[in-house]
């Protein structure tokens, strides 16, 4: 009775067909990246850079009064967001932005609010 086993691999053997291989693949992705339009490359992302209050306001918010209900909250809400994002807006000044666009009750509230703990204690609110 006859066996077909191949014979066993050495050592030697098993590295070259590894670093064969690595090899290949390398110059496979080498030769790929270089027929590769640019555009399809990761972009790095843009660094924030802290927006303006005049920058803010050219993206037009509305101001809300207090009395306009739910409805006419999350309407504010939404688009306050809407242009923290048009105006790319930091993390740190969108409390200090919001704010700006209070008046009347909502602004009383946002006082008697920040007044007790300091205005800039009140902006690191999130």
């Amino acid at each position: 009775m006859s066996t077909s086993e191949a014979p066993a691999m050495t050592q030697a053997a098993i590295r070259k067909l590894v670093a064969d291989s690595v090899t290949t693949a390398l110059e496979a992705q080498a030769a790929n990246m270089a027929n590769t339009d640019n555009t399809t490359r990761p972009r790095e992302a843009p660094v924030a850079r802290q927006c303006s209050y005049k920058e803010l306001m050219s993206c037009q918010p509305i101001n809300f009064k207090g009395t306009e209900g739910a409805i006419g909250f999350i309407r504010w809400f939404e688009r306050t967001k809407s242009v923290f994002s048009c105006s790319n807006c930091t993390e740190d000044c969108k409390v200090k932005f919001a704010t700006g666009t209070l008046t009347e009750e909502a602004l009383s509230w946002w006082n008697s609010f920040a007044q007790p703990i300091g205005i800039e204690e009140a902006y690191k609110i999130t």
